[in-house]
């Protein structure tokens, strides 16, 4: 059983496990670098890491459309809810559920959560995903370095997906720290170059990564995906 990994541009990620479609933070209009539209995805389930515009995105849009799920914190969901989508599932940070596309576990994660309209959005997390055939993905989204990393890649992970675009996130330093505290088989860089205040030199990244550990680079283009 393969697992697909796409990457749209930002922090927005689609994952397809299991016979499910899953996106992660669905922002895609306003984003400059997305690689679709809100109008062309599909999903069965949506996860929020957090409240802010470019995380939250086309979320109750999507939602609406395809009726698909959304899970995030308790604070997200009921703001959501608010807007009209229907079908929520709230969890917590140390808190995991078995959905029907596996095992999700929501992750502490450095970072705000102040939802578009200024209402509280809670705190920020991040996602680590058991797949019915094992595999271990886990989404920083949102984050800075924080020494917890390493009970996270003490999980065994297959697939770790992070930040380096500095200023709101880790930059490339501190995500390549995250990537010794994980110890992935294999890393994806994200939430860089979409705007020139969080550009990067993702290769120069990579290299560095490769030189230093036993992790392996898989730098996507918006719209490129993966199978782990």
């Amino acid at each position: 059983m393969s697992n697909r990994l796409t990457w749209y541009g930002h922090a927005a990620l689609g994952l397809e496990t299991g016979g499910y479609r899953l996106l992660i933070d669905p922002f895609f209009t306003g984003n400059p670098a997305a690689a679709t539209s809100a109008e062309a995805v599909t999903a069965d389930y949506i996860l929020v890491s957090h409240g802010h515009g470019d995380h939250v995105g086309d979320t109750v849009a999507i939602a609406k459309r395809t009726g698909a799920t959304v899970i995030s914190n308790f604070e997200i969901v009921n703001w959501l809810s608010a807007q009209g989508v229907e079908k929520t599932h709230p969890q917590h940070l140390g808190g995991g559920f078995k959905h029907p596309f596996g095992y999700l576990k929501l992750t502490f994660a450095i970072h705000g959560s102040a939802l578009p309209d200024g209402s509280y959005g809670g705190n920020p997390c991040g996602f680590l995903l058991t797949t019915h055939d094992g595999r271990k993905i886990y989404t920083a989204q949102d984050t800075g370095l924080f020494g917890d990393m390493k009970l996270i890649g003490e999980e065994g992970l297959d697939v770790a997906v992070i930040p380096i675009g500095d200023n709101f996130t880790m930059g490339p330093a501190d995500a390549l720290r995250a990537v010794k505290l994980l110890q992935p088989k294999i890393v994806v860089p994200i939430h860089y170059n979409t705007w020139p205040l969080i550009a990067q030199d993702v290769e120069a990244w990579a290299r560095q990564v490769e030189a230093e550990t036993n992790t392996r680079v898989r730098v996507l283009k918006p719209g490129e995906s993966m199978e782990f």
